[in-house]
């Protein structure tokens, strides 16, 4: 098959979607059967009466799975090629998958999680990085739009499935395995399409963290938020005196917004030249929808409408700096780079948890809404730093 067509700048000149689907679908795949694992994971534990401190212990090694998994993903893609590489994460991820029905020791499920989530680490890399280089520069926030929409229904999915599936049995094992092996499909057929890495990265790996800190920054900070604003905001409604069932509501409407916003975001950033002002302005809005919480809290209507623009922002903070990353790099300087984007995701998914609950710990409920700003208030600085001190280089 032939590559995307490009002008004399070696930049692609329109969508070429056979690339694209393969790389969105195949991750979308994967998104699914994260979404299913979850809850399937958790609840199989609970019931074998695992204490709550050693599940959490066991689902962390997700975060550190994804740490260690990063800086290695860019140089086995340049080994043995991009699409090799993820069809080679799709079968080790679903073999981990099945593995986890068979591990009857508790003890085992910790390389199971990180062999599991090594794998899924490099697909998100590689397809990102796929993505962003198959994608036209003016076209680039529309395209990575459809892909954070197209995932974020996949993970929606996932938890649909668990809920007609159950936890008995072998089948939600073998159903999540089946899905992952389905990303073999779009990845073998456009295989000749993907990405080539002809070179090795320039610069050490941790380099490039810094190197486009306005995204880089921008995904820690939403690594943070949504797993740690997620993860304890059910605890923060019930100590405000709402029911489950209304704090279950509020988390689904935050993802309708996070569904929503990331084509429309994706489309008026590829119409601005510096996408940091956007960047900046998203955190902002964070920072104030995050201080508005207790005073809303107890006002439903409100809270919902304010979660849903709030969980939009937070999710544009991902996509757009994901386009953003895209704009200022290529080949296997951009293959690094997304390398880095994802690690620093994963970090926040950790440092984010954390540092959430460890501030609802010392002053009271109130802490969750502060923290959370501070997270955005962290970047609403790097971001505006960088406009002002950095002017926008071709």
């Amino acid at each position: 098959m032939p590559q995307p067509a490009t002008d004399e700048n070696g930049h692609v000149e329109k969508i070429h979607w056979p690339s694209l689907v393969a790389a969105i679908a195949a991750i979308s795949a994967v998104g699914v059967a994260i979404g299913l694992g979850l809850p399937l994971l958790s609840i199989i534990l609970e019931k074998r009466g695992i204490p709550s401190t050693l599940i959490g212990l066991n689902a962390a090694m997700a975060g550190i799975a994804s740490m260690l998994a990063a800086p290695v993903t860019t140089k086995l893609a340049h080994k043995f090629g991009v699409a090799q590489t993820m069809m080679f994460a799709v079968v080790v991820a679903a073999i981990s998958a099945i593995g986890f029905y068979y591990a009857k020791s508790f003890w085992m499920w910790f390389p199971l999680r990180f062999t599991f989530h090594g794998a899924t680490t490099t697909l998100f890399i590689l397809s990102e990085f796929w993505i962003n280089e198959a994608a036209p520069p003016r076209r680039r926030g529309l395209v990575l739009g459809i892909y954070a929409t197209v995932l974020a229904v996949g993970f929606a999915l996932g938890p649909l499935l668990f809920s007609a599936l159950g936890s008995d049995g072998i089948l939600p094992f073998l159903v999540g395995a089946i899905v992952i092996l389905l990303a073999l499909i779009p990845i073998f057929i456009a295989r000749n399409e993907s990405p080539v890495l002809d070179s090795k990265p320039d610069r050490h790996f941790f380099h490039y963290i810094f190197l486009v800190p306005t995204a880089t920054a921008a995904v820690f900070a939403f690594g943070a938020v949504s797993a740690g604003g997620l993860s304890l905001f059910p605890i923060y409604a019930l100590r405000e005196q709402l029911a489950e069932s209304q704090a279950a509501v509020l988390l689904t409407i935050m993802g309708i917004g996070n569904m929503a916003f990331q084509i429309p975001l994706g489309l008026y950033s590829d119409r601005l030249t510096d996408r940091r002002p956007l960047l900046a302005g998203m955190a902002v809005l964070g920072v104030i929808g995050s201080l508005a919480l207790p005073f809303l809290i107890h006002n439903w209507i409100l809270m919902a409408v304010v979660l849903f623009f709030w969980g939009g922002c937070v999710s544009g903070l991902y996509t757009v700096g994901l386009a953003h990353l895209g704009a200022r790099l290529s080949g296997a300087d951009l293959a690094a780079a997304n390398a880095a984007f994802i690690f620093c995701y994963a970090v926040g998914t950790v440092v984010g948890p954390q540092s959430i609950g460890a501030a609802m710990d010392v002053v009271g409920n109130s802490g969750y809404a502060w923290a959370l700003a501070s997270f955005f208030g962290f970047y609403v600085l790097i971001a505006l730093g960088r406009t002002l001190f950095r002017p926008k280089r071709s």
